[in-house]
């Protein structure tokens, strides 16, 4: 079984990383379209989205199909949901605003869906940091209800993409409606964490 894992995370690891290697080389050599830095921003930001429903799917999968082995790679899909959201935000930091501090946090303040972005991201953030199996130990029960909060992180970041479209809205309704499913099958614990903060 032991084998099994670790071939298994040399698979997520191999999955999540090479399309974001092979994106940046194909940035860094003008060869991903008229406009790269938008191309690279979202590739980023809906590889991070894409992690992080699969992330919340590995649970009623694992139960459903008693697959047991996906339970053991959830915590580094979700980690590599968050590498790939603060390389969403360093690249609109690198390459939109080129290190414009002031004109950043404007943007973060005065527009709504980069705001609920912001908060979303900073959410995996925590998330991340906890994950470390110390920290997780040393929070006992309280590390569970922390990170609950990845529900919250999933809508906001739906919200996100949604209103950060312009015109077309079919893929990021699409999005918003699978969070919403995932969602619902954790209607009773989420009710009983609601209930209880």
């Amino acid at each position: 079984m032991k084998y099994k894992v670790i071939l298994f995370k040399i698979f997520v690891h191999l999955a999540a990383f090479l399309p974001l290697a092979n994106a940046y080389y194909l940035a860094f050599t003008d060869q991903l379209g008229a406009d790269p830095v938008e191309a690279i921003i979202h590739f980023t930001g809906i590889g991070a989205f894409n992690l992080l429903l699969l992330s919340l799917m590995i649970t009623p999968l694992s139960k459903r199909f008693k697959i047991s082995i996906l339970l053991k790679v959830r915590r580094l899909v979700g980690l590599y949901s968050f590498t790939y959201a603060f390389l969403h935000l360093t690249n609109f930091l690198v390459f939109e605003v080129q290190f414009d501090w002031s004109l950043f946090l404007s943007e973060i303040l005065e527009r709504p869906y980069i705001t609920i972005g912001m908060a979303g991201l900073l959410i995996l953030l925590t998330l991340a940091i906890t994950s470390i199996s110390l920290l997780r130990k040393k929070m006992a029960k309280n590390w569970q209800k922390l990170h609950n909060w990845v529900y919250l992180a999933a809508v906001l970041i739906g919200i996100h993409f949604y209103w950060s479209v312009k015109s077309e809205i079919i893929e990021p309704s699409i999005y918003l409606f699978i969070t919403f499913i995932l969602l619902a099958f954790r209607f009773k614990k989420l009710n009983k964490w609601i209930k209880k903060d």
